[in-house]
């Protein structure tokens, strides 16, 4: 039998007010001077300054970089690392979304590995660990402040490279609900769906087990019942610490089963258009989903129970689409777009999009092997 691996990270923090936690396990990382990587966003909105305080309180001097831009750059890593240098840093920690813990992770591999980060695309590339690493998570979507992936995008060629390596899991997650109180409706959606995504592709993956199975299920089950409640009311903190679960149980599936041709065909559209993450995943989520019911029926059937669907007295293929219908109806109820062309995507990109989807690490594990065709079909059929 295969040897199954289990990537979480050392400590996970969860529940409300859980971040004033941080100096106290900044020190047990033995950290002397942290970096700080985040976005404008979060210094706009005083959290760089919050991080900073609750390190100088504990009287530990912290740098600062949040020039991450959404779908991070290898500009952005070769401009944090130069900071982390010249500033003399000795550990790393993230605040924001995915964007922000992917540029974090990106520093963190330059940092103990050196070269240029297009140096470590692929799988398990890394020689040396990182930094001691804390991820502080405001989204309930990527779950990037608990996985082992990196999605950096190459400026010179407009592709998202995936960079997956154990050794980039941090060693802290801090999820605190109160620090997602403030994301827009909209971004609540996008990061919602994206971790939807993430549960679906863990548990029709062929490297799906047991665990990751647990942790999808009851991830897709939370989604379903908090998902609109937290787009409707953005301070309903109930529905705002079980959406912060579901990401992570989705992170703890996809981490360890992978995911599929949902994010193989995103990461090109990131690339490409500089497109948000979740909601290219949402747009493309039930199109693919369509092509690969046949090759996992029966567990499709599940992820509709998992939505709240009644699906007693259904054939398992019946059970399968409801899965799909309840896929769109939630995507569209949280205000999702319905097409691609909305975004701004191009039909003439398709075949170079349909390429580098192909080689995307994230579409070994798609529970359909698809031709360059299909997965051009898909394109279309979202457009």
């Amino acid at each position: 039998m295969a040897i199954e691996a289990f990537f979480v990270p050392n400590v996970s923090l969860m529940g409300a007010g859980c971040l004033s936690s941080l100096a106290e396990r900044v020190q047990m990382l033995n950290g002397k001077k942290p970096l700080l990587v985040a976005d404008g966003g979060m210094t706009q909105l005083g959290y760089t300054a919050r991080i900073v305080k609750l390190l100088e309180e504990a009287d530990i001097p912290c740098a600062v970089y949040d020039g991450t831009v959404p779908n991070p750059t290898d500009h952005n890593v070769e401009e944090g690392i130069a900071i982390y240098r010249s500033e003399g840093c000795d550990m790393l920690i993230s605040l924001g979304g995915g964007s922000a813990h992917d540029c974090c992770k990106g520093i963190g591999i330059l940092a103990t590995n050196g070269g240029n980060i297009q140096d470590y695309e692929g799988l398990d590339q890394l020689t040396q660990a990182l930094p001691p690493y804390i991820a502080i998570n405001t989204t309930a979507g990527t779950a990037s402040e608990m996985t082992r992936f990196t999605i950096i995008t190459n400026s010179s060629n407009h592709v998202k490279m995936a960079i997956v390596d154990w050794r980039v899991t941090p060693d802290v997650a801090i999820n605190d609900p109160e620090l997602m109180v403030d994301m827009p409706p909209s971004l609540t959606a996008a990061t919602g769906m994206d971790a939807l995504t993430h549960a679906v592709e863990a548990y029709v993956s062929t490297a799906a087990t047991p665990i990751t199975d647990a942790c999808a299920l009851q991830a897709i089950s939370l989604i379903g019942q908090y998902l609109r409640k937290a787009v409707a009311r953005g301070d309903d903190m109930e529905a705002r610490d079980k959406m912060a679960y579901a990401e992570y149980l989705a992170g703890m599936a996809f981490n360890n089963a992978s995911l599929g041709h949902v994010h193989a065909m995103s990461h090109q559209l990131g690339g490409f258009y500089n497109l948000p993450h979740g909601v290219c995943n949402a747009l493309l989520l039930p199109h693919v989903c369509r092509v690969n019911l046949m090759a996992r029926t029966e567990r499709f059937a599940d992820i509709a129970v998992a939505l709240g669907e009644v699906t007693e007295g259904l054939s398992e293929r019946d059970a399968a689409y409801m899965a799909i219908d309840a896929i769109e109806e939630l995507s569209h109820d949280v205000g999702i777009p319905q097409s691609l062309s909305e975004l701004g995507v191009k039909e003439e990109d398709i075949p170079t999009m349909v390429g580098n989807a192909q080689k995307d690490v994230c579409a070994l594990t798609n529970p359909r092997k698809l031709t360059d065709d299909e997965v051009a079909a898909i394109y279309l059929a979202a457009l």
